[in-house]
């Protein structure tokens, strides 16, 4: 089997399941989500050389009972607090740091608070809104993501002429970061003709977050891998890498658009 056909085999195989496990049923979503946390968590601390088995615990325990019990909202908003302030931590420590400072205490920091609780709040996207599973929500998170990853790269490739983020990503240009958030924009209006969940400005908006931040996690997934001196996070999946590879620009966004859709539900 050649390199393309097995690329394209295992692209199929993932993004089937994906689709899948969101459509069917809330339960076959979130069997899926913890499924992918634990090959991430598996993935992330081989990059970061860490090894401590009691980490993959935490998200089938949190994920669980978020979804079994009523946790309070302050609880909530704590969490989400402090995952913020580590997304944006990771964020200085990409523009301003060469290299990412890893010390033991940070290892768990960032494993729990970068992406394990990004899990977690990725499994609560989809219940923002009405309390009820809506698949839409993350099904249009995964359609931005892709529309904005596959514009980037084309918008890049033909009209690229200024770099992004050199030092950690070479084939990024300033103009295909551009033209992959224009269109995560026209995807998400496109979205919005077919689900009113959110109106024509929300949708838009739900896009514009998509495309900063999930360049933003792409980069900084990239500087770990930098930093390991590997070329992806896992083999997992042939042709693309590891499931963290597919997954770094969801999970980093995954908080603020868990944010965005609170206010959303607050305001309505």
């Amino acid at each position: 089997m050649t390199e393309f056909s097995k690329r394209l085999l295992s692209g199929i195989v993932y993004v089937s399941l994906l689709i899948f496990g969101i459509i069917f049923h809330q339960y076959t979503f979130l069997t899926i989500v913890i499924f992918f946390s634990l090959i991430c968590l598996w993935e992330f601390q081989r990059l970061i050389h860490l090894k401590n088995y009691l980490l993959f615990s935490i998200p089938i325990i949190i994920i669980s009972l978020y979804h079994v019990y009523t946790i309070p909202k302050e609880i909530t908003w704590i969490a989400l607090g402090i995952t913020l302030v580590t997304q944006l931590m990771l964020l200085y420590d990409l523009l301003y740091i060469r290299i990412i400072p890893m010390f033991e205490k940070k290892k768990y920091i960032v494993c729990i608070f970068y992406l394990i609780l990004n899990f977690v709040f990725l499994s609560l996207i989809p219940f923002s809104i009405t309390g009820s599973y809506q698949p839409i929500l993350i099904l249009g998170m995964f359609i931005l993501i892709w529309s904005n990853d596959s514009f980037a790269y084309l918008t890049g490739k033909k009209f690229g002429k200024h770099k992004l983020y050199s030092q950690i990503s070479p084939k990024k240009t300033i103009e295909g970061f551009v033209g992959g958030v224009i269109f995560a924009i026209i995807t998400s209006i496109i979205l919005a003709q077919f689900f009113n969940l959110l109106n024509l400005y929300q949708w838009i908006i739900y896009g514009l977050i998509i495309g900063f931040f999930g360049t933003i996690g792409d980069l900084i997934q990239s500087k770990f891998k930098r930093q390991a001196g590997v070329k992806d996070s896992g083999t997992i999946m042939p042709g693309h890498g590891g499931i963290f590879d597919r997954l770094d620009s969801v999970l980093y966004a995954s908080p603020f658009v868990f944010l965005f859709l609170q206010i959303v539900n607050y305001v309505s």
